[in-house]
């Protein structure tokens, strides 16, 4: 695709905004006209309308300006598509407040989905999401008990600075009554992150190890030291169907074990549009088999959504296990020539279903994060 919201992106010197031609280019744009929003926080009106503003606000400011061709690029995406999950999650209250709980994570999943058929790279790509997914965390973070451990999981995948120009924007970029105390919060944030000495850079941990424990105890504190004491290792294969992750395999842990859930479908006879509990039962008890007997294996399944990547990944860390996480990805017009020719046949529906629950794995998840992106 020749065209796609990079492209788009204001540019010197004149730094104009191509609504019109952005609203007739991406379809996606104009539900978000249909999206309101409560007139408290938002008296600007629907989600669209505060999305142009956004776009506005981000495009006059100066450090916006001076970033980067390709952070002006990436940054102004976030901005067009930091909303795009508000549709799926407005709610009207009993009392007639509109509410939009979970928006941003909702909206990186389907930025995600977008920017790949738009042929986005995945490291811009996954750049966007990022910023989307916490997009409203500079305006709490200070107020939180714990905004220092926010803060160290945003520097994780984002940055921290970026961060807050997209927030500014987003407050700029909207009618509200407490506009200068969240702006005043976002400024405290950046702050705040400039303290830690995260602004424009991850926290650095000690070793992988205290990194997985830091995210996986909430009352863990940040510098408490971490002793590995591994008794195996584990790979875990995440990735859409049809990405290549069996030839990966075959290709770099040939001699490794596998707990695939596609061969226990096939032993089974179970479809994908059954339900699946007797499958991942059954690839739960191979698995423990393999870390009692402190032998290195493969967990090769789809593994799209974080949340169920967790549950496997407390089993694994359970048994004192290093983690791994294989992530493959193949283009849109690859990976619909390889489904085609799968011998397994992934009903669309299907596809779509895991398309609509995509999150790509990030290194607050695992000891490590091999990226494998086919071109």
């Amino acid at each position: 695709m020749s065209e796609n919201l990079l492209t788009l992106c204001p540019a010197p010197p004149d730094w104009r905004l191509p609504w019109h031609h952005m609203i007739s280019s991406f379809n996606w744009l104009n539900t978000l006209a249909d999206c309101p929003q409560d007139p408290i926080h938002h008296a600007e009106g629907d989600v669209l309308t505060h999305t142009r503003m956004v776009c506005e606000a981000l495009i006059a400011l100066p450090a916006w300006r001076n970033l980067p061709d390709d952070q002006r690029q990436i940054l102004f995406a976030a901005a067009v598509l930091h909303d795009i999950g508000k549709p799926d999650r407005t709610r009207i209250e009993e009392n007639g407040s509109i509410t939009s709980r979970g928006h941003s994570r909702r909206g990186e999943v389907l930025a995600r989905g977008l920017l790949w058929r738009m042929e986005i790279s995945f490291a811009a790509r996954e750049q966007i999401c990022a910023l989307i997914r916490f997009h409203q965390a500079p305006y709490f973070l200070i107020e939180r008990n714990d905004p220092v451990r926010l803060a160290v999981e945003i520097s994780q995948t984002v940055n921290c600075s970026h961060l807050a120009l997209l927030a500014e924007a987003d407050v700029r970029g909207r009618l509200c009554a407490d506009q200068q105390r969240l702006l005043d919060n976002v400024a405290m944030f950046a702050i705040h992150c400039q303290e830690l000495g995260l602004l424009n850079r991850p926290h650095a941990f000690e070793s992988d190890h205290q990194r997985v424990l830091y995210f996986l105890d909430k009352r863990r504190h940040l510098n408490t030291p971490a002793y590995p004491s591994f008794r195996t290792q584990v790979v875990m294969m995440a990735g859409l169907p049809g990405t290549g992750k069996d030839d990966y395999i075959r290709k770099t842990l040939p001699d490794w074990p596998v707990v695939s859930l596609d061969d226990l479908r096939d032993e089974m006879d179970v479809s994908p549009d059954d339900n699946q509990g007797r499958i991942i039962q059954k690839a739960r008890e191979s698995a423990r088999d393999f870390l009692r007997k402190s032998q290195p294996f493969v967990w090769n399944a789809t593994n799209v959504s974080r949340q169920l990547r967790g549950v496997v990944l407390d089993m694994l860390l359970s048994y004192q296990a290093h983690v791994r996480i294989c992530y493959v990805e193949a283009p849109r017009k690859i990976l619909t020539e390889q489904i085609r020719q799968r011998d397994r046949k992934i009903p669309e529906r299907i596809m779509n279903r895991l398309i609509d629950r995509w999150e790509v794995p990030d290194i607050t998840e695992a000891h490590e994060v091999v990226n494998h992106v086919r071109p």
